[in-house]
C-alpha cells in the first residue's frame, strides 16, 4: 500500500506535531554500468542506506522545536518484507520533503480544522494536491496536561482517493484497535497518578503548566513505539494485499461479472471484500439435521483425482463421455455415487469446465439426496438410495464409481498407488431420461478440441473459455428476445436462431445457460424493456 501512517500530537508549546510515522520504501532497481563490470549497485542496499544513514530532508527550523511531548524514538525502526521487496521505515518524520509537507499539512488540519462529530473518531478530507487523508482523532488522559487530557490523531495519507475510500472499512476498525491499546495503557497510569494527587479545584488543571510528557511516559511502556511500528507495518501490508488490480484485456465476461456480484457494494459504489458472518447455531442445526457438509479433514484428504476434463474423457472413453457431457450442457442433474470423495470432487471440477459459472451448483459429497433445483452436480455416499419419485419426475444421470478387485503391491509409492487406482476405476451410468438425438453444436466443438492431441491442456482450457463466452453471447440475444420482446411466434424464434447461428438441437443448451447470465445483465434488459414500452 503506497501510503504513510503518522501519529500526531497537539503540543501546548508547539502546536500540532508529527511525532512518529511509518512508510514503505521500495528498493532502487539494480543498475549496471556499461563502462565497468565492477560498478554494480544493489537497489536494496541503496534504499536501506538512503533511509537510515541520511538525515530527513525536512526543514531545519522544525528539527529544533521539539519538547519531551513531541519526541518519539531517536533511532527509528525498519522491517523488511522479502516477498514484496519492500522496506518499512518508522521514524519521527518522513524522509522526503514533499511527503513531510503533506503529512505536516494533514497533521495541522486533523488537530485543528477538521473535526468529526463527537471530536474523537474517523474523518476523511484532502485534495489531489496535498493528498487524501483518513484521520482518526482521540485523546489520552494526562494528569499534568491542560484539561487533564492530550489530543492525538493517527493519519493515513495517500494520493489515491478511491483506494483510500475503498480501504475505509478495513482501516478504521484496525486503527481503532491500536488506539484502544494505547488509551488502555494510558488510563492505568492516569488512575494511578490521580490517586496520588492532592485534592484541588477543577480550575487548577486548566492553568497547570508543567512540562509536556511523551507517549512513553503517559503509557509507562518503553516499547510503545515498537508496538506502533509493528501495528502500522501490518496495516500497510494487509491493506495492500486485500485489494488487487486486475488488468482487463477486453469487456468483462459473464463469469467475471458473476464473481464481482459476490462482492457487497456500498451506496457510494465501493466494493467491500470480506466474509459474511454466519450464525453458528444455524450452521450446527443444519449440519445435524442435514449431513451434507464434509469435515475439513475429509475436504482436504489426499487421494486419487482426475486432473482435468481431457483426463476424464480418456478414463470414460469417448462414447460414455459424450453421453455424460450431453447431460451436463443441457442442465440434467449429475448424481455421482462413490466411496472415494476425492474422485467425486475431481469429476465435478472437470465437468464444471463445460459450463458457465452461473450454471454450476455443486454439493460435492452428501449423505442424502438433494433436489435438482438445489444442485445440478450432486455427490452421494454409496449407501444413499434415490427416492422413487425422482426416477419418474427428474431428468438426471446416475454415475456409480467403484474399483476393480485387485490388491496393490507393497512396493508401490503413494503416487504409483494413486495412478493404479485411477486405472482400476469402473464407471457405470444409468438414466431414465431420454436424450435428444442430436447434441448441441457447442458440445461437438468441445469434444473436437479435447480429442485434438496437438493442443496442450492450457490451450484447450482457454478454448473452452472462449467457446463458452461465444455461446453466452447467443444466450444473451435469446434472453432479450424472449424476456424483453413481448409475445413471439415460433416463426420469429426460428428466424432468430438462424441469425445467431444456432439450430434446433441447441435450444436446450440455450435455455439452460440462461441461468448463467449475471443479475446485472438480467436487470439491465428487463429495465430497458419496461422503459421502452
Amino acid at each position: 500500500m503506497n501510503a504513510i501512517i503518522s501519529l500526531c500530537h497537539f503540543c501546548e508549546a508547539h502546536g500540532p506535531q508529527v511525532i512518529f510515522c511509518t512508510q514503505p520504501l521500495h528498493p532502487l532497481e539494480r543498475t549496471i554500468s556499461t563502462d565497468s563490470d565492477d560498478t554494480v549497485t544493489d537497489g536494496r542496499k541503496a534504499a536501506r542506506s538512503s533511509s537510515i544513514t541520511n538525515e530527513p530532508t525536512t526543514p531545519t527550523s522544525a528539527k529544533n522545536e521539539f519538547c519531551r511531548g513531541c519526541s518519539s524514538e531517536k533511532t527509528g525502526f525498519i522491517s523488511r518484507d522479502d516477498d514484496a521487496q519492500v522496506n518499512y521505515i518508522s521514524s519521527k518524520q518522513p524522509y522526503d520533503r514533499e511527503v513531510y509537507s503533506m503529512s505536516r499539512q494533514a497533521c495541522l488540519k486533523s488537530l485543528t480544522g477538521e473535526v468529526c462529530p463527537g471530536k474523537d473518531g474517523p474523518i476523511f478530507f484532502g485534495n489531489d494536491q496535498q493528498g487524501h487523508v483518513l484521520s482518526y482523532t482521540f485523546h489520552i488522559n494526562d494528569t499534568q496536561a491542560r484539561g487533564s487530557c492530550t489530543r492525538y490523531s493517527i493519519l493515513v495519507v495517500m494520493m489515491d482517493k478511491i483506494y483510500l475510500l475503498n480501504s475505509w472499512p478495513f482501516l478504521v476498525p484496525h486503527l481503532k484497535t491500536v488506539i484502544e491499546h494505547i488509551t488502555k495503557k494510558a488510563n492505568v497510569v492516569y488512575e494511578r497518578e490521580k490517586i496520588k494527587l492532592p485534592l484541588q479545584p477543577p480550575q487548577a488543571s486548566r492553568v497547570r503548566s508543567k512540562p509536556a510528557r511523551s507517549l512513553i511516559d503517559l503509557t509507562d511502556d518503553r516499547n510503545i513505539f515498537k508496538i506502533l511500528h509493528l501495528s502500522f507495518v501490518w496495516i500497510l501490508k494487509a491493506c495492500g494485499n486485500r485489494i488487487t488490480e486486475t488488468l482487463l484485456e477486453g469487456p468483462p465476461t459473464e463469469d467475471s461479472i458473476i464473481d464481482m456480484e459476490k462482492q457487497e457494494e456500498t451506496e457510494e459504489g465501493f466494493c467491500l471484500i470480506f466474509s459474511k458472518k454466519v450464525n453458528i447455531d444455524e450452521v450446527e442445526e443444519e449440519s445435524s439435521n442435514n449431513e451434507t457438509a464434509e469435515s475439513p479433514e475429509t475436504a482436504e484428504e489426499e487421494g486419487p483425482a482426475i486432473t482435468n476434463i481431457r483426463h476424464l474423457m480418456k478414463i470414460l472413453g469417448e462414447d460414455k463421455f459424450h453421453v455424460l457431457a450431453h447431460h451436463v450442457v443441457i442442465g440434467n442433474q449429475i448424481v455421482v455415487q462413490s466411496s472415494m470423495a476425492s474422485i467425486v470432487r475431481s469429476v465435478f471440477n472437470a465437468l464444471k469446465s463445460l459450463l458457465p459459472k452461473g450454471c454450476c451448483r455443486v454439493i460435492p459429497y452428501s449423505h442424502q439426496y438433494e433436489e435438482s433445483w438445489k444442485c445440478n452436480f450432486l455427490g452421494l455416499v454409496p449407501e444413499v438410495e434415490l427416492p422413487l419419485h425422482i426416477m419418474s419426475d427428474e431428468s438426471f444421470v446416475l454415475v456409480e464409481i467403484s474399483l476393480e478387485d485387485q490388491k496393490p503391491t507393497d512396493t508401490q509409492t503413494k503416487e504409483e498407488e494413486n495412478d493404479d487406482l485411477l486405472k482400476r476405476l469402473v464407471f457405470k451410468m444409468a438414466s431414465p431420461t431420454t436424450l435428444p438425438e442430436k447434441a448441441p453444436n457447442a458440445l461437438y466443438k468441445m469434444e473436437l478440441a479435447l480429442q485434438n492431441e496437438d493442443l496442450t491442456d492450457t490451450v484447450v482450457e482457454h478454448y473452452l473459455i472462449c467457446l463458452k463466452e461465444e455461446w453466452m453471447n447467443k444466450v444473451k440475444v435469446r434472453f432479450k428476445f424472449t424476456k424483453a420482446g413481448g409475445n413471439r411466434t415460433a416463426e420469429d424464434t426460428k428466424k432468430l436462431m438462424q441469425v445467431i447461428g444456432a439450430k434446433e438441437e441447441d435450444t436446450p443448451l440455450l435455455k439452460f445457460w440462461m441461468q448463467g447470465l449475471s443479475l446485472q445483465y438480467r436487470q439491465h434488459i428487463l429495465t430497458a424493456s419496461k422503459s421502452s414500452r
